[in-house]
C-alpha cells in the first residue's frame, strides 16, 4: 500500500539529488506517493519571504511527513530560513543527524567514529529574535525554554535506548550563560537519573567540541542546544569523510522532515556530478519513520555495498579504494544494481522488524512565587563617562522607590568603581533595584521611566529583575 509523502526538489543540485533519491526508492520497493510542492528561490524571488506558498502548508500538515532537497535563500535581509520556518512552525523539536565513518572507503583520520548528534531545533539563539539597539549594538535573544530543553533531552534518551546506544553527552556552555545554558544542564542531569541504563556525562561546549573534533570515538550520542547543534553536526560529518555523506531528520510531534545536511551548491547545478547520499541517507530514516524499515535495510546494505565497491561520485574519489568516478544518475543506478546485497566489510544495517515511534510527555510543574525586585533599564547614550551617567542617574532618580545600584557596559560593571580600561559603547545596562527588598511594583517602574525619560535620557528597553522561589531570576554583572 502506498504512503503519501510532501516532496520539494528544491533548488541547486536538489533536483538531480532528488530525483536519483526516488529512483532507488521506487527500486527498492517503497511504493512512495509523491505530493510535490515548490519552495525555495523562486518563491522567495515571487515576492514571499517565507519561501513557501501559504497554501502549501496545508499539504505538509495533511501529509505530515516532508522530504526536502537542499534550497537557496537569496541574500538579503528580508528573508527568512525557510528550514527554520518549517522546523518552528510543524513544531520538528528534535534534529537527529546520524553520522559514521566509512573507513577504508572514503578517507577520514577517524576510522572508529559512529556518533548521533540529537540537536534542539526551535529554541536558543534559533529563535531569530534581533534588534538594533544603538547605533553600534545589535542584539540577539538567547531563549531556553524548560518544556522545550526536556521535549529534547527524553527525546535523545529514548532514541538512544532505541539504537542500543550507551552513553549521552550534554554540552552547553553554562559555566557563562549560567541562566540559559545552565537550565539545559539542569534539566538534562534531572532526566538521566531516570535512565539508570545510560550512561550520562557533560561538557563545557568548547573543550567538548575540541575533543570530539580529535577523538570523536569517545563520543556515542550527544545531545545539545541548537546552535551548537548545527555547529557540531557538520563538523561531525566532515571529519567522518564529507558533509554529503550525512541525512537529517527533524521530529516533531505529529510531523517529520528529512534532508540532507548540506545545502544547495549552486557551482554544481545541472552537471549530473552532486553526490545524493546525504539526501539519502535522510531518506532511510524517513523510511524507518514510516515503519518501511525492511526497504530501509535493503537500500542502506545496497548504498554501503556501492561505496564498498568503490563506486565514487567526484567529492569522495581519491585513492586506492574508489575504483570508478560516476555521475548523480549513475550512482543511483549503481545503487539501485545492488539492492538485495550487503556489505562484506562496513557494518551492514540491520533495523528491527517493528519500529516504535518516540512519544515524549512533559509534565507541567507547579508555579513559583515570582518576586520583583527591580528593573535593568537599557540607555542609549554615547557619552562614554560612566561615573557621570551614573551620578547623573542618581541624582534624576532620587525619589524614586528604586535605587541605581551599577551599571554595565557590554555585561561588565562599570559603575560604580568601574575600571578605567574598559571599553564602553554607547549601550548601557542600569540596574535600579528596590530600596526596600521584595518591595519593587510595576508603578514603580513606569515612574522610574518617566523620571528618566524627563531627564533626557533615552531608554530603549527594560527587563524587569525577578526571583522565582527566592533564586535568582537574572544574572549579575561581570566583575560584581
Amino acid at each position: 500500500m502506498s504512503q503519501k509523502i510532501t516532496v520539494a526538489y528544491g533548488d541547486g543540485i536538489g533536483p538531480e539529488i532528488m530525483e536519483a533519491c526516488l529512483k532507488i526508492f521506487d527500486a527498492a520497493g517503497a511504493g512512495l506517493e509523491l505530493d510535490e510542492i515548490k519552495i525555495g528561490e523562486k518563491v522567495y524571488l515571487d515576492g514571499n519571504t517565507s519561501g513557501i506558498a501559504d497554501s502549501d502548508w496545508a499539504k505538509l500538515t495533511e501529509n505530515k511527513i516532508f522530504y526536502k532537497a537542499p534550497i537557496t535563500t537569496p541574500q538579503g535581509s528580508g528573508y527568512k530560513s525557510l528550514n527554520v520556518t518549517v522546523r518552528k512552525t510543524l513544531g520538528l523539536y528534535a534534529n537527529v543527524r546520524p553520522v559514521r565513518s566509512l573507513n577504508p572507503y572514503v578517507s577520514t583520520k577517524h576510522p572508529k567514529m559512529d556518533v548521533i548528534i540529537v540537536r534542539e531545533n526551535e529554541e536558543d539563539l534559533y529563535a531569530g529574535i534581533e534588534h538594533r539597539q544603538t547605533d553600534e549594538v545589535m542584539q540577539c535573544l538567547k531563549l531556553i525554554s524548560r518544556p522545550g530543553t526536556e521535549k529534547i533531552v527524553r527525546f535523545a534518551f529514548e532514541y538512544a535506548r532505541n539504537a542500543g546506544r550507551k552513553k549521552i553527552t550534554c554540552m552547553t556552555k553554562d559555566n557563562i550563560m549560567k541562566l540559559t545554558d545552565g537550565l539545559f544542564h539542569k534539566v538534562f542531569d534531572e532526566v538521566a537519573r531516570e535512565y539508570s541504563d545510560i550512561e550520562s556525562e557533560h561538557w563545557i561546549i568548547d573543550i567538548g567540541a575540541a575533543k570530539f573534533a580529535d577523538t570523536p570515538e569517545a563520543f556515542d550520542t550527544i545531545v545539545v542546544p541548537n546552535l551548537y547543534g548545527d555547529v557540531m553536526s557538520d563538523i561531525s560529518a566532515q571529519i567522518a569523510g564529507s558533509v554529503g555523506l550525512a541525512g537529517s531528520a527533524n521530529i516533531g510531534t505529529e510531523c517529520a522532515m528529512f534532508e540532507a545536511i548540506h545545502g544547495s551548491a549552486p557551482r554544481r547545478a545541472g552537471q549530473n556530478v552532486a553526490n545524493p547520499s546525504g539526501l539519502l541517507l535522510g531518506g532511510i530514516q524517513m523510511l524507518n519513520y514510516m515503519g518501511l524499515n525492511e526497504v530501509a535495510e535493503k537500500v542502506e546494505n545496497a548504498w554501503l555495498s556501492t561505496i564498498e565497491d568503490g563506486v565514487h561520485t567526484y567529492d569522495i574519489f581519491a585513492g586506492e579504494h574508489s575504483k570508478q568516478k560516476v555521475s548523480t544518475s549513475d550512482f543511483a543506478k549503481a545503487v539501485i544494481d545492488r539492492l538485495g546485497q550487503k556489505p562484506q566489510k562496513l557494518q551492514e544495517a540491520n533495523y528491527p522488524t517493528e519500529s516504535r515511534k518516540i512519544s515524549v510527555t512533559v509534565k507541567p510543574r507547579p508555579q513559583q512565587k515570582k518576586v520583583l525586585e527591580g528593573v535593568d533599564v537599557f540607555l542609549h547614550c554615547n557619552d562614554r563617562n560612566a561615573d557621570k551617567l551614573g551620578n547623573e542617574l542618581t541624582a534624576q532618580t532620587e525619589t524614586s522607590p528604586l535605587k541605581l545600584s551599577m551599571i554595565t557596559n557590554r555585561g561588565v560593571k562599570v559603575y560604580p568603581n568601574g575600571h578605567p580600561l574598559t571599553f564602553c559603547t554607547d549601550h548601557w545596562r542600569c540596574r535600579f533595584k528596590a530600596k526596600q527588598e521584595g518591595s519593587a511594583t510595576a508603578k514603580d517602574i513606569v515612574s522610574l521611566l518617566e523620571m528618566i525619560e524627563k531627564a533626557g535620557f533615552d531608554f530603549i528597553k527594560t527587563e524587569n529583575l525577578y526571583t522565582f522561589d527566592g533564586e535568582l531570576g537574572y544574572s549579575l554583572g561581570q566583575g560584581q
